[in-house]
């Protein structure tokens, strides 16, 4: 689902602070974390140096391990403000030397012997950090030390890091809030900057802009597409003129003709003379007709916005077939012979009906105009491994290969035979466009001209 964008600010920020936000509270927790386990560190450290300065006190008496400590040695030892301190002191067989903790207190899995172990356990109910470590005393022995010590000064540790690290976790934030406020700001004004250089007045409206110029790197395909849009405007303006100008010269000579025929036939006393006249007039009249008809099938079939044709799958050999069927009557009174060539249906394309009819319509009327007098025409519908292909054939004279690329211009007309009016294959070529089909021209096998669409699947 694509995002509604009614604010490019608004959008920044959404897009900006809900990932600083998690990313400001990741970085708080990552810190409390890191603290909180290099204060566990230290006080582990502490704990080791209480155990270590009960091995001081251990001595070799007759060979074996003794200690003597006195109550003094040992309020010493046990000594804390906070916490509570206890420790055991035990030989290699096992036997105490010193200590009160309970036998019930677990004891490291595995423990290297000259590796002291922490590890957390409970004791009278409070849960304590313990360290185990064998350490070799004077005389040789081997002696076992525990000490345990409750968490109070390490809990109280981790609550003055936690309220110190809020407020300044949420000054971090809202400072962060400011940069991401402010910085999308002074960009949304730098944008709206250049949209008022876009609509500034200039000498020449639809010149293309440079965006090194006129925008930050970050705009420039928004400034390469405003140009591309101007580029369009520019061709649409130009054909427009070009159209209108065409069309009026167009309309302007059967308007003439017709006036010169009208204004001789009221001179004219003489009745035959004057039908004469008033025949002159009427083709000039169809004629006329038939140039309106082509400019309106023309701006029905061109796409001067750029908007996609909805297209939907039909027979193209039926179409084919009806398109001959309706120029049956014209090709007769011609003496004409026309033809169909090909599949009676079946023959299915992606395409808009009444603009494939009115192509297929104008290819036959070409035929039936320029080609050769009492001749034969061929409308041919043929499925290829690659595609559909349509084509209209003819005996006339042709289309000269120098003069192929041009014919399907507006007004353009290869040849003065015959009463086009130049719009016929103009149109043809723009409804071709319109389905993304190709607009091919040779020549026929009986001589004349080959106009065809061909489909690619």
């Amino acid at each position: 689902m694509v995002e509604r964008v009614h604010s490019l600010r608004g959008l920044l920020l959404r897009r900006l602070w809900l990932p600083l936000l998690v990313l400001l509270l990741c970085s708080a927790v990552g810190s409390f974390a890191l603290a909180r386990y290099f204060a566990g560190q230290v006080y582990d450290r502490w704990l080791l140096d209480s155990a270590m300065s009960l091995s001081e006190l251990v001595k070799d008496q007759d060979g074996r391990a003794v200690m003597d400590v006195t109550p003094a040695m040992s309020r010493m030892f046990t000594w804390d403000t906070v916490d509570e301190v206890h420790g055991e002191v035990v030989d290699a067989g096992g036997a105490r030397l010193y200590g009160d903790l309970p036998e019930a207190l677990p004891r490291p899995a595995q423990a290297a012997d000259d590796d002291a172990t922490y590890y957390d356990a409970r004791l009278r109910g409070q849960p304590v950090r313990m360290v185990d470590v064998v350490v070799p005393v004077a005389g040789g022995h081997d002696v076992r030390l525990r000490v345990a010590e409750t968490l109070r000064k390490r809990h109280r540790l981790e609550r003055k890091l936690l309220m110190t690290s809020v407020p300044f976790q949420a000054a971090i934030l809202a400072l962060a809030a400011w940069l991401a406020w402010s910085g999308t700001g002074a960009a949304a004004r730098h944008a709206n900057q250049v949209a008022r250089r876009l609509a500034s007045p200039r000498p020449d409206p639809l010149a293309p802009l440079d965006p090194a110029q006129e925008a930050p790197r970050e705009l420039w395909p928004a400034v390469e597409a405003y140009n591309a849009l101007l580029q369009r405007l520019d061709a649409m303006q130009a054909a427009q003129r070009r159209f209108v100008s065409n069309a009026a010269h167009q309309l302007r000579t059967p308007l003439a003709a017709m006036q010169v025929e009208l204004e001789s036939s009221l001179r004219q006393r003489d009745p035959q003379a004057q039908q004469l006249a008033l025949s002159g007039t009427l083709a000039g009249l169809s004629r006329l007709q038939h140039l309106v008809n082509q400019l309106l099938l023309l701006s029905r079939s061109e796409d001067a916005q750029g908007s996609a044709l909805p297209l939907q799958t039909l027979d193209v050999a039926v179409l084919a077939r009806g398109v001959v069927e309706r120029y049956a009557d014209r090709a007769l009174a011609a003496g004409v012979d026309l033809g169909y060539e090909g599949p009676d249906d079946g023959v299915p394309v992606e395409g808009d009906a009444p603009l494939l009819r009115e192509a297929l319509g104008n290819l036959l009327d070409n035929a039936l105009r320029y080609g050769a007098e009492q001749g034969v025409i061929t409308l041919a519908v043929q499925r290829r491994d690659d595609g559909v292909q349509l084509w209209v054939d003819d005996d006339g004279a042709g289309i000269d290969a120098t003069e192929r690329g041009r014919v399907t211009e507006r007004f353009y007309r290869a040849s003065s035979q015959g009463d086009g009016c130049g719009l016929g294959l103009a149109i043809v070529a723009e409804i071709a466009q319109r389905h993304g089909a190709g607009l091919e021209i040779g020549s026929a096998p009986m001589g004349g001209a080959r106009v065809g669409l061909r489909f690619s699947t």
